[in-house]
């Protein structure tokens, strides 16, 4: 495994547009200033090769505060609801604020004291219920549906994974993070390890990707991601439910 790019973070869960060097001893960059957008585009999710949704994201990076918004719309259903979020997190990986709607109902979570507080407002109550996690403003959201955060999740066991060795054979330690599913009203640990590069047929095109396994009590998936290209989230696949997530 030969890992010869820095990896731009200047996001979510990371040091705020820090760079991360596999070759040698990581170390963080100064913050720039402005807006920056680190990662925009769309998945394709696909079940038994059909599309079935898309999800179209942004990442941007300003004045120390990284905004990562995710929007679902099925595939030939204009009638359909469409999802949204917006996850808000400072350069250190606390948490500011995560939001999600779909039309009918939308929850908000927060930090609150030394936990998570989460606020779910649907159509038929107009005060909204609340439920507390006594979790750390640094846990991982990882909402239903949104892939986007499934990258973040990457950047940041990639800048905290203890690593050994030199290229080609340099190896990296798995890790486990505590995370928040806000639409399942619940939290879980879930366990990321890097595998290695590995060749991958995305759209008829073989490439050359660097893999890892995402694995949770009761799912594990695998993810690929170009460490050319600021360690972006290319494909996923899980194998369980026939599904797979191409990036566009």
């Amino acid at each position: 495994m030969t890992l010869v790019a820095h990896v731009r973070w200047g996001m979510v869960a990371v040091l705020a547009c820090a760079v991360v060097t596999y070759a040698r001893d990581k170390k963080d960059n100064p913050k720039p200033a402005g807006s920056q957008t680190v990662d925009a585009g769309s998945f394709g999710v696909f079940v038994k090769g059909q599309r079935v949704v898309t999800e179209s994201f942004s990442v941007l990076q300003d004045n120390g505060i990284s905004v990562v918004k995710s929007r679902l719309q099925e595939s030939g259903n204009s009638a359909a609801a469409v999802q949204r979020s917006e996850l808000q997190m400072t350069g250190s990986g606390e948490l500011v604020r995560y939001e999600w709607s779909d039309g009918s109902g939308s929850l908000v979570v927060t930090p609150k004291d030394e936990f998570l507080l989460e606020k779910i407002t649907t159509a038929a109550s107009s005060k909204p219920a609340e439920q507390p996690f006594l979790m750390p403003n640094t846990s991982a959201i990882l909402d239903n549906n949104f892939f986007i955060h499934r990258e973040v999740l990457v950047w940041h066991y990639l800048a905290l994974a203890p690593c050994s060795g030199e290229a080609p054979h340099r190896q990296c330690q798995p890790l486990e993070f505590g995370a928040l599913v806000p639409q399942d009203r619940t939290s879980m640990r879930v366990r990321m390890e890097l595998v290695g590069r590995e060749k991958v047929t995305i759209r008829g095109t073989e490439r050359e990707l660097l893999r890892l396994n995402l694995k949770g009590e009761a799912f594990s998936w695998a993810l690929w991601v170009d460490d050319k290209d600021q360690f972006k989230l290319m494909r996923v696949l899980i194998a369980d439910d026939n599904t797979e997530v191409i990036r566009d």
